[in-house]
């Protein structure tokens, strides 16, 4: 009997996926010419608003989980490493919109881009999901995995009004006074 998918995905399962996805967009990305600038500027476009939606349902939902359910400084602080490292992403990303797509410093740029989401999301995949399913229990997972779904659908009907601008959590963390 074939499977289906799970109707309660877990919050890991769900975030593997978008890692998945953007991965893919990516190396579309890093395999388009300079002679198809149009190409490269929708898939950035495809990236940024999927890397935002993700970043934001992580900022929100997932990572305050995981920093509570966590005992062990350094699993914490795996939680402010993925902070920065969204932050970092933010930061690289106008700068990948502003080159001129048919340039070779889009390529380069773009190519600094891949390379820090695949690092991050390699590390969340080789480290704190594993620890965040040693932390949390099943439906735990799962119920964040709901949260994040509904989250995920209200922001992509809002038009993702965080897009082009650093992600809250992100801003928070470098400057506790920020807006």
């Amino acid at each position: 009997m074939p499977t289906k998918r799970m109707r309660n995905p877990d919050a890991i399962t769900l975030l593997k996926e978008d890692h998945k996805k953007v991965k893919a967009l990516l190396a579309s990305l890093e395999k388009a010419t300079e002679r198809s600038a149009d190409r490269r500027v929708k898939l950035l476009q495809q990236i940024e608003s999927e890397v935002k939606v993700h970043a934001t349902v992580e900022e929100e939902i997932f990572y305050p989980a995981f920093r509570d359910a966590v005992r062990k400084k350094e699993d914490r602080e795996l939680y402010q490493e993925a902070l920065e490292e969204h932050h970092v992403v933010d930061l690289v990303m106008p700068e990948v919109k502003d080159a001129d797509p048919a340039g070779e410093v889009f390529a380069a740029k773009a190519k600094v881009l891949k390379e820090l989401i695949e690092h991050h999301a390699e590390e969340e995949e080789k480290d704190m999901f594993k620890k965040a399913r040693q932390a949390m229990e099943i439906e735990e997972l799962r119920d964040l995995g709901a949260r994040i779904e509904a989250r995920k659908r209200e922001l992509k009907s809002m038009g993702s009004p965080r897009l082009g601008q650093a992600t809250g959590a992100s801003r928070r963390a470098a400057s506790p006074s920020a807006v």
